[in-house]
């Protein structure tokens, strides 16, 4: 699932340097190109002089439409006869710059494929962390809402701790608040996978990314009129990747998405 927030307006987007010419003074702010300024942060500066990093701005607009976006359907699925009982975990990856942003509830997850010249193999880099109620924390909060765990699940029905929906569970402690991370992506990446648990319950990561490696090597994919060859690829990578997974037997639904990386 993708899910778009967005900036606070009037905002420009300046360096760390740029920022802090003009007549303005700002306290605590480190000189641009002290050891601990962070060089290359971005900062958002509001028409009326206002300075917040755009990380915390990123990460409050993700907070602020998970949380939306479960509202709004929580209030859609009871507005319906019979209500709607039915949740999604979610997926996010905003790229600014050369700087990821990934928030995830649930059990979907991104994986970030990266070549290593030394080994000359690739690597697959977690990007999101999985929610399920046999974790510490996430078990702690459920039991603490009055909820309890039965079999790895909560209730002893949903598998997950964190979701967009399952309105009867909220009381429970499921809560629709992502984890989110950043990343800084590096000239060796290749490609974002982001796929839901039917795909990850019969393939290991490393598994999926030389799986997707071998199809984008393929020679024989046929490109449609129209389409570009290099998306071609990508979109039989998704296709094969997805059929191969139910051919291994997953039982759940199998969502597959590739995101090509270009330098």
């Amino acid at each position: 699932a993708k899910l778009f927030g967005f900036l606070p307006e009037p905002f420009l987007v300046l360096p760390r340097e740029e920022a802090q010419k003009g007549p303005l003074l700002f306290d605590d702010l480190p000189p641009a190109g002290s050891a601990d300024s962070g060089m290359g942060t971005l900062l958002l500066v509001s028409a009326f002089g206002e300075i917040v990093s755009v990380e915390k701005t990123v990460k409050r607009c993700l907070l602020d439409t998970f949380k939306h976006t479960d509202e709004e359907f929580l209030k859609q699925a009871s507005s319906q006869k019979p209500a709607w009982k039915d949740g999604s975990t979610a997926t996010c990856v905003l790229a600014v710059d050369n700087t990821l942003y990934i928030a995830n509830l649930g059990d979907s997850r991104a994986i970030l494929c990266r070549y290593n010249e030394e080994s000359q193999k690739y690597a697959a880099l977690s990007l999101s962390k999985e929610h399920n109620p046999t974790q510490y924390e996430e078990r702690m909060r459920i039991q603490k809402a009055g909820g309890n765990v039965r079999d790895g699940r909560v209730l002893g029905v949903l598998e997950v701790s964190r979701s967009i929906g399952d309105g009867q569970y909220k009381r429970c402690g499921v809560i629709s608040v992502p984890d989110i991370k950043r990343c800084q992506l590096a000239h060796n990446d290749r490609f974002i996978l982001i796929a839901c648990d039917g795909l990850f319950k019969v393939f290991t990561p490393e598994e999926a990314v030389n799986f997707i490696v071998s199809c984008l090597e393929d020679k024989n994919i046929q490109t449609r009129e129209g389409k570009l060859e290099a998306d071609a690829r990508y979109e039989a990578a998704c296709n094969r990747l997805a059929n191969k997974a139910v051919q291994r037997g997953s039982a759940d639904n199998v969502t597959v998405m590739v995101v090509r990386i270009e330098h």
